[in-house]
């Protein structure tokens, strides 16, 4: 049967996320793909991957490569355009009567419509109508100052995440397998979902009592408002951070043989806890300490307070981001480091720290004219350099190297 294998594969995805959890055994491999991080990430780094396991793998040209599990946490670009990338790769091949790369086996993928009991065709195609059909397949934003632009990004999730859905079906791919079709929820009465090969998937998030306040929230204000739904705008800024990201992020504990990985999507710390005590995996204002965090939306600081480290810790703290907005906050992981003080653990960043300031300091500056960014107190670089101790709990993903957290036989 070969050794057991449980390693999180940690792939560079910008500003996104893009992870594979490598389970099962060595004589029989099982592969699960968390994510596909924004544009660009699926030809630089997913497909490269994807292809240089099938070698690993000795499949023939003609064999495709299985995933067990691709799953989709949610519907934001820096999540979703790369598994919408290779499912549309999958489908053009499929016309052209080539093989195909990999053959997704499962699907998890909360879609837009499922998640608000709204159409969103109808709504994306009120907007394209409006601003032309770039606005919602990655063009650049329309140029109307009427037009919030936050609302734009959620438009552009919403055609994302149907396009990887439609895209699915037309390869045949069955959704969300594991739940008997029906939305992944967390609630109060499900056990471990057995995922084969040694894998158990415990759902901490989204919890379906908030699901379901949101899609009446949202059912009730069509129904009063229909000329905004028709305009769309005004429908699509209703959709803030607080709702369709975090809300619908899919969070889930892998475990396999006593190993742990938390994987957190963009969710926010308080819904995390607040799921593990609904599911049973914490007792209220308990703790738990897994092997690998995967940390919640890039490690921005609105995500998290001291008490989410402080419930939950771990051995490694994998955070995915590049200083685009301002991802990872410095004032993250500050507050990590004042938790975890002279504990033994490892830090895990997908881009080296000059590339993360550099990014930050970009983005600040657009977003604040006239404004300096100040490297002192802002700049990761500084901190590193009066806190060499947490310094070395660092670990920089490579540009052209594997990095693997391999969890199984420890």
């Amino acid at each position: 049967m070969g050794d057991n294998v449980f390693t999180l594969e940690i792939l560079r995805a910008k500003y996104g996320d893009c992870l594979m959890l490598h389970y099962g055994t060595t004589d029989e491999p099982a592969l699960a793909l968390v994510d596909g991080g924004p544009s660009g990430v699926y030809t630089s780094f997913l497909k490269p991957r994807l292809q240089a396991l099938r070698l690993e793998r000795g499949l023939p040209p003609e064999q495709s490569l299985p995933i067990d599990l691709c799953m989709l946490s949610h519907i934001d670009d820096d999540h979703v355009l790369g598994l919408r990338d290779l499912t549309k790769e999958l489908v053009q091949a499929r016309k052209d009567q080539k093989a195909e790369i990999v053959q997704i086996l499962d699907l998890w993928h909360n879609a837009f419509d499922d998640i608000a009991t709204i159409d969103g065709k109808a709504i994306t195609a009120a907007v394209a109508d409006r601003f032309g059909p770039a606005s919602i397949d990655g063009g650049e934003l329309p140029d109307d100052p009427e037009f919030n632009t936050g609302a734009m990004m959620v438009l552009a999730s919403v055609n994302n995440g149907r396009k990887l859905r439609d895209n699915a079906i037309k390869l045949g791919i069955d959704r969300n397998v594991d739940t008997g079709g029906e939305m992944v929820v967390a609630t109060d009465h499900d056990d471990p979902l057995d995922m084969g090969s040694g894998l158990t998937f415990t759902v901490i998030g989204p919890m379906l009592a908030e699901i379901e306040a949101l899609q009446a929230e949202h059912a009730k204000w069509v129904d009063e408002n229909p000329e905004e739904v028709a305009k769309s705008k005004e429908f699509l800024a209703s959709f803030d951070d607080d709702s369709v990201p975090n809300l619908s992020s899919i969070v889930v504990l892998a475990e396999s043989n006593g190993r742990t990985i938390l994987f957190t999507g963009d969710a926010r710390g308080d819904k995390i806890l607040e799921g593990m005590e609904l599911v049973g995996v914490i007792e209220p204002g308990g703790t738990i300490h897994v092997d690998v965090l995967k940390c919640p939306h890039h490690g921005s600081i609105r995500n998290v307070e001291t008490v989410f480290f402080e419930r939950i810790s771990a051995d490694h703290y994998v955070f995915s981001a590049n200083g685009k907005f301002g991802n990872p906050d410095r004032e993250t992981l500050e507050m990590l480091a004042q938790v975890r003080g002279d504990d033994d653990y490892r830090v895990h960043l997908t881009y080296p720290i000059a590339d993360i300031d550099a990014g930050a300091k970009r983005d600040f500056e657009s977003k604040h004219q006239g404004q300096q960014w100040d490297a002192e107190t802002q700049g990761l670089a500084a901190f590193l350099a009066a806190n060499p101790q947490f310094e070395e709990r660092l670990v920089i993903v490579g540009e052209n190297e594997l990095h693997l957290i391999e969890l199984a036989g420890q």
